[in-house]
């Protein structure tokens, strides 16, 4: 393959990518918005994977919730798009990069996205799964949260068996 075609290809790879991620965070999150009700608490594997419907109006474990509006929109809405657009852009402007990289850096950014687009556009991020296993609960969190958390552990783990992170 030529080397423009390449870059090309590889671009729109990325792009797919950060969109299926969007998407399926956004598609997830209308269905328990119109399928569930608030706080409605649905067991679906025993009491260990529950299905439920929360509005967090601030960030992980609804830290931030009680701010003031301005600093909100500054911490959870302006930060994030600029640090997002940031890393599409260098993403996207690399011609050599790990694939499995981009596969992290595409979860990252497009749960990102999907989180931020529920913040901007009703001012509050749906969230819905929770995990109760023994002693281990996760907090109450939604689609976009998987792929920023794998995409971050991918990240993490690279680092670790020694591939060079070059965003």
């Amino acid at each position: 393959m030529k080397p423009n075609r390449k870059v090309f290809f590889s671009r729109l790879v990325i792009i797919g990518l950060v969109l299926l991620n969007i998407d399926c965070d956004q598609v997830s999150k209308r269905v328990v918005r119109e399928n569930v009700s608030h706080q409605e608490y649905i067991p679906l594997i025993k009491d260990h994977f529950i299905l439920t419907n929360v509005e967090n109006t601030g960030a992980m474990l609804g830290f931030g919730a009680n701010f003031p509006p301005i600093l909100k929109l500054i911490l959870f809405q302006i930060l994030p798009l600029l640090v997002l657009m940031i890393l599409l852009y260098r993403i996207l402007a690399k011609t050599h990069t790990n694939k499995w990289m981009i596969l992290a850096f595409a979860f990252v950014i497009g749960g990102g996205i999907g989180n931020l687009i529920d913040r901007i556009a009703l001012g509050s991020v749906t969230d819905f799964f929770q995990i109760r296993l023994g002693f281990f609960r996760t907090g109450i969190f939604n689609m976009a949260d998987v792929g920023v958390t794998t995409g971050v552990l991918l990240i993490l783990l690279l680092g670790l068996v020694g591939k060079k992170i070059t965003i």
